[in-house]
């Protein structure tokens, strides 16, 4: 019997999924700021989820989703991109824009809805920031990718996905011409900053928003 969950609850596991993806464990100072709330705050949420048995806390170094939570977590995944691809597909919103509008659509998507959304679609594969569509089973595909920093200098590749869905960070890499399937080139990195060239054209980012940007490890783009 699955556990039926506030839409407050479903934002904490999406944001300890991202999170744990992204470094291991969901801190809950980390949790605090992507939730936008005082880490205090937090408390309630997170022992009515253990409680449930979806999150494991561990006092002083965070949380973690258990096997029911991650599958959890893969279903809100699978409705938040399934309704970025039906705003851009079939609504024809800005590929940058649609991450906030989905944060709200997902949590009035039923099951039902979000397969005949999907078959609608076209089984799409991937949002339209390159990251992949959890199948209505909980099965999750993703490519072999590294991050921008870690590519080889000077060596031609092509863009996978964008992790950081926030639209102020995907409108400067959209202005930069850096989506999926762009053409991308390293030339220099520092501790602070990286120099690429895409479309011909040399763009500078921070350290920390080119470790969004994720690069397909094969084939090299010629």
């Amino acid at each position: 019997m699955e556990t039926t969950l506030s839409r407050e609850a479903e934002e904490y596991i999406e944001i300890i999924y991202r999170l744990q993806k992204r470094q291991g464990v969901a801190k809950t100072s980390d949790l605090a700021k992507n939730l936008r709330v005082v880490p205090g705050s937090i408390t309630n949420t997170i022992q009515h989820l253990e409680s449930h048995g979806l999150v494991v806390h561990e006092p002083y170094r965070g949380v973690k989703l258990t096997s029911a939570g991650e599958k959890v977590a893969l279903n809100i995944l699978r409705r938040h991109r399934l309704a970025e691809r039906l705003l851009t597909d079939i609504l024809n919103a800005e590929w940058t824009a649609v991450h906030e509008d989905a944060c709200l659509l997902e949590h009035a998507m039923t099951k039902n809805f979000a397969a005949l959304l999907e078959k609608r679609l076209g089984n799409p594969t991937c949002c339209p920031h390159g990251n992949p569509i959890p199948s209505e089973t909980g099965i999750l595909k993703e490519e072999e990718t590294v991050m921008l920093t870690e590519i080889e200098l000077n060596k031609t590749c092509q863009v996978a996905r964008i992790t950081d869905e926030q639209a102020e960070n995907l409108s400067i890499l959209a202005r930069a011409g850096i989506k999926p399937d762009a053409t991308i080139c390293l030339l220099e990195k520092s501790s602070s900053k990286v120099v690429v060239r895409v479309n011909k054209k040399e763009v500078t980012l921070t350290y920390a928003l080119a470790e969004n940007v994720r690069i397909k490890t094969s084939p090299e783009v010629l």
